[in-house]
């Protein structure tokens, strides 16, 4: 293990930072070095929490010199532990926490190291909301470069869609801004590239009014799991864009707000957000209250409500294990595969979601934004999860065998929205970008040539 007196330079970069750097015998370093997916147990040689883009542009210059791999952190969520490296350098953004709104301009800027709650918190006090992800504690730099894919997607498209500009340091330390007027094929190739081309350390963003919502879950017994899933499927097809939904197969948490005859048993379930006017909700969802639903859960709710109703059942430390797919059409066979695999749930906290992309975030070309899958209709996550080591096997081998069962049901090209991958091959990588993958490499070779920024789901640069 790397320590301060093995790593060279540590006074002088430590003078060079207002953040805290953390060697492997700083006894911070045990938490310093976690991350939400407790099956990722990396062991970095160097830690800087950054407090400004100056430590950013310190803390690479060490790297660099120094040969480290480097490793960007912002809210730690990534499944496949990618804000973290064994024996290297990890920025961490997690200080960086800023949100300044604009009323006027209905927009907003946030810090590398904000959490969605941290935005929300922000913009709520203004009535405005920007479309991110459903889990508070989920970090927006990562999110947004992967996507962004959550309640808002149907009526303002994905986090990428509503991304209108970047700070970013570059691999060489130097300071960029990217918009539609400045860098915009950077612009372009952050709206869905991931961490590839430098570290963003503030992102600003069109928000929208959305202050309550309508929302919260309808839960079915799972014997009728394909009648509800078939209904499901045609149901949000004809949906207003007000109106967002994920269909989801998950064990009913033992506690409110769901009554103890429902705890832990196995159910179906679709979570609903409407953003529409609320004098329309009753009719909006006349359809669904038809379907008969065990549990009718909805009714008016803040915004962050909804956005950090899932915090306590997900917390930081689980294991988690992570397969995932882009789906155009929901074929009786798919739903047949989902059914039998959705009903075995093997642990409390595992799911499968089947969340919208369609509405307005399909409405936009795939060549407008590094993301491509614009005519895919869902993104689908099979997310196996449990507090327990000794559970890991069993979770990873259920998410392997559920993902072979529905993978030949998948939209053509055969990639998955990168932030919901896990241990996939270049293959893959390049697949989930399809057409827009050697224009990603170009924009590569332009501002990260040497690969640098390695430490992700890479796009390697252009020769």
């Amino acid at each position: 293990m790397a320590t301060a007196a093995t790593l060279a330079g540590l006074d002088e970069l430590q003078a060079q930072v207002r953040g805290e750097v953390i060697a492997g015998d700083d006894a911070r370093y045990e938490e310093a070095r976690k991350v939400y997916n407790a099956m990722i147990d990396k062991r970095p040689a160097l830690i800087i929490r950054c407090r400004d883009t100056a430590d950013v542009s310190a803390a690479l210059a060490y790297g660099r010199a120094n040969g480290l791999d480097i490793a960007i952190r912002g809210g730690g969520h990534n499944a496949a532990g990618l804000g973290t490296v064994d024996g290297g350098l990890v920025i961490d953004l997690s200080p960086m926490k800023s949100v300044r709104v604009d009323p006027a301009t209905h927009t907003v800027v946030a810090g590398g190291g904000c959490t969605l709650g941290d935005v929300d918190h922000a913009t709520h006090a203004f009535g405005l909301a920007v479309p991110f992800g459903i889990l508070s504690t989920t970090g927006i730099a990562g999110l947004t470069l992967g996507g962004g894919i959550g309640h808002l997607t149907r009526k303002y498209g994905l986090s990428v869609d509503n991304l209108i500009g970047a700070d970013v340091v570059l691999a060489d330390g130097s300071f960029v801004h990217a918009s539609e007027d400045e860098n915009e094929d950077l612009l372009w190739a952050l709206r869905g590239g991931g961490g590839n081309f430098g570290v963003v350390t503030a992102f600003a963003y069109q928000a929208y009014p959305v202050a309550t919502v309508i929302t919260g879950p309808t839960l079915w017994p799972l014997e009728r799991a394909t009648e509800i899933m078939r209904w499901y499927r045609d149901f949000i097809a004809a949906a207003p864009d007000d109106l967002n939904g994920f269909f989801a197969f998950l064990t009913v948490p033992p506690g409110p707000p769901f009554p103890e005859e429902l705890h832990l048993q196995k159910m179906c379930a679709v979570v609903w957000c409407y953003t529409g006017p609320a004098e329309q909700a009753d009719e909006i969802f006349r359809p669904v209250r038809e379907q008969k639903p065990a549990l009718d859960g909805i009714g008016a709710v803040p915004f962050p409500g909804i956005q950090s109703a899932f915090d306590a059942l997900y917390p930081a430390g689980l294991q988690s294990y992570w397969k995932a797919d882009f789906v155009s059409e929901l074929s009786d066979e798919a739903i047949a595969k989902h059914v039998e695999h959705g009903s075995n749930l093997p642990t409390m906290q595992s799911t499968m979601h089947l969340y919208p992309i369609d509405g307005a975030a399909g409405r936009i070309a795939p060549s407008e934004t590094a993301w491509s899958y614009r005519e895919a209709r869902w993104a689908e996550v099979i997310f196996a999860v449990d507090p327990e080591p000794a559970n890991a096997d069993l979770i990873r081998t259920w998410a392997t065998d559920y993902w072979n069962a529905v993978h030949p049901f998948a939209a053509s090209g055969g990639g998955a929205y990168v932030n919901f991958i896990q241990e996939e091959s270049q293959d893959r990588v390049r697949a989930s970008y399809r057409d827009n993958y050697d224009r990603l490499t170009k924009v590569k070779a332009k501002y990260d040539p040497d690969n640098v920024f390695h430490v992700n789901w890479n796009i390697q640069p252009a020769a």
